[in-house]
């Protein structure tokens, strides 16, 4: 099993792509999977779903299980697969069950506010 952990993210975080607010929240979770860096997952009520997309991607983690993805829609660009979340996750993991959580890049911000 890796060496993954759960806590409350500390403070409010936002996500932003494209210039538009997709999501505050004061109870976001951090995910620390090893060596890899901190992910950060939001509770899906407290991002605006209708800039999400569902794709038909999906990858599988022997440790959390299969994730779904999003595409992220903007006025000007859609970000495909930007987005993910695990429906039924692992009992390990399992509070991160109705959350999602973005790759950050040059148009996709996550971060404390």
């Amino acid at each position: 099993m890796a060496d993954i952990t759960i806590r409350k993210a500390e403070g409010t975080w936002t996500v932003r792509a494209g210039g538009a607010v997709l999501g505050e929240s004061r109870n976001a979770l951090e995910l620390q999977e090893g060596a890899y860096p901190a992910v950060i997952y939001f509770p899906r009520e407290d991002i605006a779903m209708a800039f999400l997309d569902a794709t038909d991607h999906s990858s599988h983690c022997p440790h959390k299980g299969d994730a779904s993805y999003f595409s992220i829609i903007t006025k000007s660009q859609t970000l495909e697969n930007a987005a993910w979340s695990y429906e039924n996750p692992k009992e390990d993991v399992a509070r991160i069950k109705g959350h999602i959580a973005f790759y950050p890049s040059d148009t996709v911000t996550v971060e404390r506010v």
